[in-house]
């Protein structure tokens, strides 16, 4: 039995957060959600095995800089993979992700299936459903 790799999703609109979960959870993923910054260092908190972020910039109370500053404050989470999934046009926001070491930018509107191969791609996980690839003739 394989077991799940657990994603935390960050989004203050609860359909794009089911979406995500939906579309993750058809695969090898385990996908928590939070709508503020705070329950998503909670969850962080709760599950420190998670492999991936997928954060929105712009949330309620706590920005999503906010959260990546203080994940990024913690040796646990200094190298964990961040996907800003954000429909924010801020140039200095971007700039401030990038310099906390956030893994890839995408912009809402999204492709559910684009989100899914960059969550495997980050995580280095393995689909459970893809073909094997064919052997190479030498």
């Amino acid at each position: 039995m394989t077991l799940a790799t657990p994603v935390l999703v960050v989004d203050d609109e609860p359909h794009i957060g089911r979406i995500i979960k939906t579309r993750l959870e058809q695969g090898p993923f385990d996908v928590t959600l939070a709508e503020t910054g705070a329950a998503a260092l909670e969850a962080l908190g709760a599950q420190p095995e998670t492999r991936l972020i997928i954060l929105d910039l712009m949330l309620p109370g706590m920005s999503g800089i906010d959260v990546l500053r203080t994940i990024r404050q913690d040796p646990r989470w200094l190298t964990l993979p961040c996907l800003i999934l954000t429909a924010a046009g801020q140039d200095a926001a971007y700039r401030e992700a990038d310099a906390l070491g956030v893994a890839e930018f995408m912009t809402k509107p999204f492709s559910p299936r684009r989100l899914y191969a960059r969550a495997m791609a980050l995580t280095g996980t393995d689909d459970p459903h893809a073909l094997p690839e064919p052997e190479s003739m030498s």
